[in-house]
């Protein structure tokens, strides 16, 4: 896709160049936001390190993380006073009101009670998805936050990504006639399962939750936003767990990579995924293995001793994973449309890909922000490259490929202007039901009716 990138160096501006040239494609900021972390992980980051980048836009003025370590990195990073650097989020939500905008990136399982907490203070909300792991209690959040005047955003960052704008351009335009079928695929790819859904933090239902929340509850809210008003009516989904288990173990395979005699020949050797390549600081994926770039010896020989003893050192076949690693959904629209979204780990590609045909016309996106949209019109027999005009200002795309900037670019606005039509919460709400509503039919061999 034909989309210009600014360059902000390693994700540290040392000006206020970008940021100047930001307002001029996007327009400036009616007012400065300022927010406050609550758990300072590693999707935390995504969020501050916009405050560093568009210093105009947005000012972080208090975080609260259990981990010493991760507090005060922010801490640090903002020059932000002792008592505004806590170990727990219910500290802030005692003092009085300091910010505009809470952003809760604590653990899944962890989201409701800060969230409630800090909406009842008249915070605006950034809150990472999913809403809730429990269907429960999504249904008292979304209670909760009806009717305020406080704006919440879920992460849903598709929504924001100008790929996914531009494809609901061409549908809403026409010129594919009207949609027949949507093949959409969350492509997560056999290093990302690995790391995330074997060894990680979302391997385990009772732990976190089930896959699909976790990693594509993106997705299916995409396909709601791109069907606009028609709601979808059915929904059905088959998967389960075939590979990452204790009957899937090679012989003479050991419980630890380290350990390992057969290791070589392991795709999901964690030598292979951690220590190839640049490991002189802790970026993603060895963040999450260990983010302390303290050590004496330097950060290979931390992340290796995290690795000797650690969950991301352990055989795939050896851990304590039960969710799914594929899984597929279909759904059926009031207008007669039929989606088929699959989520697969067993493919070397990390991104999504989709195939939308209409009575007229055919759109195939293969989930970047670098290639065009393809669109083959029915009746001229032609095909067209359709690029995006938007523009990411960031050579490191961010994460999502850019969309989580423009997420937060799209938040901070929202607040900065009281525009409560940016970030639909009751759009996001319907989708996570959605997703609840397929794992059902999964586990219990259904078709739901859902009308959502």
């Amino acid at each position: 896709m034909d989309v210009n990138i600014l360059n902000i160096g390693d994700h540290h501006a040392t000006d206020n160049t970008i940021e100047e040239q930001w307002a001029n494609i996007d327009g400036p900021i009616s007012r400065q936001v300022t927010a406050i972390i609550v758990g300072a992980g590693q999707r935390s980051k995504t969020y501050w390190e916009f405050a560093i980048n568009f210093p105009k836009r947005m000012k972080v003025v208090a975080v609260a993380d259990p981990l010493q370590h991760r507090r005060e990195r922010v801490g640090v990073k903002f020059g932000l006073p002792n008592n505004l650097v806590v170990a727990d989020w219910r500290e802030l939500a005692a003092m009085d009101k300091m910010a505009d905008c809470a952003v809760i990136t604590t653990p899944d399982k962890l989201h409701m009670e800060p969230a409630i907490a800090f909406i009842k203070k008249g915070y605006h909300l950034l809150l990472e998805k999913p809403m809730s792991v429990s269907e429960e209690e999504c249904d008292i959040m979304a209670k909760e936050f009806s009717g305020r005047d406080e704006i919440v955003a879920v992460c849903h960052v598709l929504r924001y990504h100008p790929p996914c704008l531009k494809i609901r351009e061409i549908i809403e335009s026409g010129e594919l006639g009207d949609i027949v079928t949507i093949n959409h695929t969350e492509n997560i790819g056999f290093w990302h399962f690995a790391h995330s859904y074997v060894r990680g933090n979302w391997r385990n239902i009772k732990s976190s939750t089930f896959s699909l929340l976790a990693k594509c509850c993106h997705d299916i809210d995409l396909i709601m936003y791109w069907m606009g008003d028609r709601r979808c009516t059915k929904i059905q989904s088959f998967g389960g767990l075939y590979h990452f288990k204790e009957s899937q173990k090679p012989e003479g395979a050991a419980d630890r990579c380290f350990e390992c005699p057969v290791e070589a020949g392991c795709p999901y050797s964690a030598q292979k995924i951690y220590l190839q390549g640049d490991c002189s600081h802790p970026r993603w994926p060895r963040s999450v293995v260990c983010d302390i770039e303290d050590h004496p010896q330097g950060y290979r020989a931390a992340l290796t001793e995290a690795l000797s003893t650690g969950p991301y050192g352990r055989c795939v076949y050896s851990c304590d994973n039960d969710v799914c690693d594929h899984q597929m959904v279909n759904m059926e629209f009031e207008n007669g449309t039929t989606v088929s979204m699959t989520m697969n780990a067993f493919t070397p590609h990390t991104h999504r890909s989709t195939k939308i045909c209409g009575t007229r016309g055919e759109l195939n996106w293969d989930g970047s922000a670098e290639k065009g949209i393809t669109v083959y019109d029915f009746v001229l027999k032609k095909q067209r490259i359709v690029d995006d005009d938007r523009i990411a200002p960031t050579t490191k795309r961010w994460g999502h490929d850019g969309a989580d900037f423009f997420l937060t670019n799209a938040f901070t606005k929202a607040i900065a202007n009281g525009d409560k039509s940016m970030v639909p919460i009751a759009d996001s709400f319907r989708s996570h039901k959605l997703v609840f509503a397929a794992e059902r039919s999964r586990v219990n061999c259904t078709i739901e009716t859902v009308g959502l």
